[in-house]
């Protein structure tokens, strides 16, 4: 797409799987250069769709598992029409990108805006301000997301290049989960025994489980490669939960960017990549030719119970038949926490001149943020109490009314902007587990912010009940990690 053009329109249709019209490359939205009108999409209908011996209907856009990527370039402004055919209500977040003063871009359901209800249309208007790399898009409202989701993929501006060696092709790679039950009705499962909802089935690399799991010899995803050609691999985490390692067998891997901010290169045998992160990595076609595993699984070093199968896909060097067994790869164990700290110690911003790491140097607000589990009595829950998450021992109560709605039009008794900057009562955050009084306070509590102003946000994982290990995203912004460590935070 040429920047040249100001506005790039997308129409999407929200259904179950079906075929479309548009020609499609490796789940690419493509469109021509009168990029003003409206693309034509056929309307789908109900389809099933099989993984692991099992066929269930699945929520998708345009008839797309995954769903399309958007190409647009750095300076360009995003027209996405979403029509919602599907059952449920829906709304799309756009992962990563900055919404500057543009709250009502940002997607997630009854905070920025009102879910799209069936056989209605909303139109995203986003303009892609300073960044350029991998970002991705996905359903924000119930989970979704496990079926609807897809790539961001913002190219620089024109006339200028990668700060990193040219490569010869490049591949989206998302990494999802899948359930062979209808997911919507796992998590009302798991609501009404006040307990979290069912592990996956499996986990998917661009939505296919590979080869080691049963029924998905045509289930399996596979590149294609020549000697000696380098490749860029936008490497997507779609998992509704989990950490993950991915490599590929025999090659190293060189990242180059993480969340379409641009890093130091390093090199590594496998990467870590957290729910809703991105990396780039460069790969060098440089082994003996033959059919290699791409493999991703999880990392989890704290007591809980994960889905710990292994996705595969193939690394398929050019002309070698599909009849050669790959090799395997070698990730790292499931509780590999000295990789992890490792790996994430390497990641860095590029800081250079044209790409500058400008950390603040005065903070105007400093927050502290502990993170925890806790159970509450729930009258309608099975076992009459519920497990729940906490920030500073608040749990937030999702209302019916979107906030950013609520707050532009004044609306009384929708929310607070009491939520405490520090927890309310100070303790042995990492002691040993506390298991007594583990109720919760209840609230749509907000955090007011003074525009731009910075802010310093330490978040402390605690023992309440067992320890927790989940990633963090700020919506519409960026941030610099500035420390991180073990135990008690002091200073």
């Amino acid at each position: 797409m040429s920047s040249r053009d100001p506005y790039l329109q997308f129409a999407w249709d929200s259904t179950v799987p079906g075929e479309g019209e548009l020609e499609m490359n490796d789940n690419a939205f493509r469109i021509s250069q009168s990029c003003c009108q409206v693309i034509p999409i056929q309307h789908t209908q109900v389809k099933n769709v099989s993984r692991l011996c099992h066929s269930k209907p699945i929520v998708t856009v345009n008839g797309m598992f995954p769903g399309p990527t958007i190409y647009a370039r750095e300076g360009d402004t995003l027209l996405v029409n979403v029509t919602n055919h599907a059952q449920y209500n829906m709304s799309i977040h756009w992962h990563g990108l900055k919404q500057y003063r543009n709250g009502w871009a940002d997607g997630p359901a009854y905070i920025t805006q009102c879910p799209i209800m069936t056989g209605n249309t909303y139109t995203y208007n986003m303009t892609i301000t300073g960044q350029r790399g991998t970002l991705w898009w996905h359903a924000h409202i119930f989970w979704l997301r496990a079926t609807v989701y897809g790539a961001i993929v913002i190219l620089p501006k024109q006339g200028t290049g990668f700060p990193f060696p040219q490569p010869y092709s490049e591949t989206n790679l998302i990494l999802g989960e899948w359930w062979n039950n209808d997911v919507e009705e796992v998590v009302k499962q798991g609501n009404r025994l006040g307990l979290p909802p069912n592990m996956s089935d499996a986990h998917t690399i661009n939505g296919k489980p590979g080869p080691l799991f049963p029924c998905s010899e045509k289930h399996t995803y596979a590149m294609e490669v020549e000697q000696g050609k380098t490749y860029l691999l936008r490497i997507i985490n779609a998992a509704l939960n989990d950490e993950l390692f991915f490599a590929i067998a025999g090659h190293n891997l060189t990242v180059v960017e993480i969340d379409a901010i641009y890093t130091k290169p390093f090199t590594s045998q496998a990467i870590l990549i957290a729910p809703g992160q991105t990396t780039n990595v460069l790969v060098q076609a440089n082994q003996v030719p033959s059919r290699y595993f791409m493999a991703a699984r999880p990392f989890m070093d704290a007591p809980l119970s994960i889905d710990n199968k292994t996705a595969t896909a193939i690394l398929q060097y050019k002309g070698i038949p599909n009849s050669v067994l790959p090799v395997l790869s070698q990730l790292p164990a499931l509780n590999d926490t000295a990789f992890a700290l490792s790996y994430k110690a390497k990641l860095k911003s590029l800081n250079t001149a044209k790409y500058p790491a400008n950390v603040p140097l005065k903070v105007d607000r400093q927050l502290f943020y502990t993170i925890g589990l806790g159970i509450n009595q729930c009258s309608t829950c099975l076992n009459g109490t519920q497990l729940t998450a906490s920030l500073n021992n608040i749990t937030f109560v999702m209302t019916k009314i979107g906030l950013l709605q609520a707050h532009y039009f004044n609306t009384k008794g929708v929310f607070t902007t009491d939520f405490p900057d520090r927890p309310p009562t100070p303790f042995n955050y990492t002691g040993a587990p506390l298991t007594a009084n583990l109720g919760t306070k209840l609230g749509t509590r907000l955090s007011k912010i003074a525009f731009n102003s910075t802010v310093e946000l330490v978040l402390q994982d605690t023992n309440l009940l067992t320890v927790e290990s989940h990633p963090f995203h700020l919506h519409g912004y960026n941030f610099f990690v500035v420390g991180t460590g073990v135990g008690n935070f002091d200073s």
